[in-house]
């Protein structure tokens, strides 16, 4: 981890939905409180266990959230795009760190102290509601996935995670390749399933020409069927 400069940096460019409603005092103690941090590819931001003191907005790069289950394996809840919130909720709920968070690759990120967050919530009713839609809607996200991962079969689940990578990440230039590389543990690990079984069902869908194979890059032919078949579960 590594400080960066923001002195060329403006906040409202950074998290101008927070921004919206604050007063320009308030605007100015925000300013004046923020940090940028850089982490390498692979890099921990927060372990599983640790006490939050800050919020996290990812600016650039790609952060995994995941935790430890049995036996050492690891489970990916949800991968953070730019420009995203996380590392709040725990704090709101006076609770240690129930999952870890680390940089999928190299990632810049800016760090919040949430007792400012806290100070702001309590003087600005418009903020507060921002916090309180914010969390709501990363519960209905979490409720929606949990039934995906234990209700879906094995070719829906993989199919929504591939779905869910390009909603979060795009394409790369021809329109069709996933703009995000996955090793087959960890698709593996944001899909629930074992790595013999992701392979295995890439592979078939690489037959059925739903996507092709290009080591760790994955291009989508047939959009269409894989929501079909996510769909489908």
């Amino acid at each position: 981890m590594a400080k960066v400069n923001h002195s060329n940096i403006h906040i409202p460019e950074l998290i101008t939905d927070m921004w919206a409603p604050l007063t320009e005092e308030q605007r100015e103690y925000l300013s004046d409180q923020f940090t940028l941090q850089s982490y390498k590819k692979n890099e921990v931001i927060h372990c599983e266990g640790e006490t939050p003191t800050h919020m996290m907005c990812l600016l650039s790069g790609k952060v995994k959230i995941y935790k430890d289950g049995v036996g050492g394996r690891s489970q990916i809840i949800r991968m953070i795009k730019p420009v995203e919130y996380f590392g709040y909720r725990a704090y709101f709920a006076k609770q240690d760190y129930v999952t870890a968070a680390a940089a999928f690759e190299p990632s810049i990120i800016c760090l919040i102290p949430m007792t400012a967050i806290e100070s702001l919530v309590k003087q600005n009713n418009e903020l507060c509601q921002f916090f309180i839609r914010q969390l709501s809607i990363d519960q209905c996200n979490s409720d929606e996935r949990t039934v995906s991962l234990t209700q879906k079969h094995i070719r829906g689940r993989l199919a929504e995670s591939i779905l869910v990578l390009k909603e979060n990440y795009g394409l790369e230039e021809d329109g069709s390749t996933l703009s995000i590389y996955l090793s087959r543990e960890d698709l593996a690990s944001l899909s629930n399933m074992t790595t013999s079984n992701a392979i295995r069902t890439l592979s078939q869908f690489a037959t059925e020409k739903l996507i092709a194979i290009d080591g760790r890059k994955i291009k989508i032919i047939d959009e269409e069927k894989l929501k079909k078949i996510s769909k489908i579960g």
